[in-house]
């Protein structure tokens, strides 16, 4: 005999996710300022009781906004290296990949830019690692799989962040915010090859001017 669908449950995950998507609608539309448990409950037409029930908090419904479009995120950059074959291919499609998420999904990017130092996201750390977590150790292996191979340098953990995200994150963040001087096509064309070169193994110096199907 088959059972029955869970039909609470599917009702459950649409409520979530009405609310998800009310509450990124609400941010896109009225930015920081305006973003509140009443203008959320107000736009996804779901019960003031129902936002607490299903996430326990409006800060619970932010925090798990956030690891969604997180997620989101890091889903783009594992699609973009699954096709690299170098570890230059790979920091190249990282990086163009952002830049390209940037581009198209506007509005969750800035979300995760508001929310990242947000007092809240402590409490529901757990939750969003949990989200983060897998998608991380996909890029991570990938990255330690080339340093292993000799083709990256060897540098403490943080730093791999640090020279691989952190210009790309800071330009998007900037233009993502209105900031004329910042063009990400622009930094599309310059800065794969110059984060390359920063993680690049000593000996990959040679071979940096040779097409990315190269070691």
């Amino acid at each position: 005999m088959t059972a029955a669908p869970n039909r609470s449950g599917t009702k459950g995950a649409a409520t979530q996710t009405r609310l998800l998507d009310s509450a990124l609608a609400v941010f896109g539309r009225e930015g920081h300022a305006g973003f509140t448990v009443h203008a959320v409950v107000a736009e996804s037409g779901v019960s003031l009781g129902s936002l607490y029930h299903h996430f326990g908090s409006f800060h619970g419904l932010a925090s798990a906004l956030y690891a969604r479009c997180m997620a989101d995120l890091l889903d783009a950059l594992i699609a973009r290296i699954e096709h690299a074959r170098t570890a230059r291919g790979g920091v190249t499609a990282v990086v163009e990949g952002y830049l390209a998420h940037a581009v198209e999904n506007p509005i969750p990017m800035r979300f995760i830019y508001a929310s990242s130092y947000a007092t809240y996201l402590p409490e529901h750390a757990a939750t969003i690692a949990a989200i983060k977590g897998p998608r991380l150790e996909v890029l991570g292996r990938f990255l330690h799989n080339h340093v292993e191979k000799g083709r990256i340098v060897v540098l403490p953990e943080p730093l791999y962040e640090m020279l691989i995200i952190g210009p790309v994150s800071e330009v998007c963040e900037r233009w993502l915010a209105g900031d004329a001087r910042y063009d990400l096509a622009i930094a599309g064309k310059y800065l794969p090859e110059r984060i390359w070169r920063s993680i690049r193994a000593p000996h990959q110096t040679r071979l940096s001017s040779k097409p990315s199907h190269g070691p």
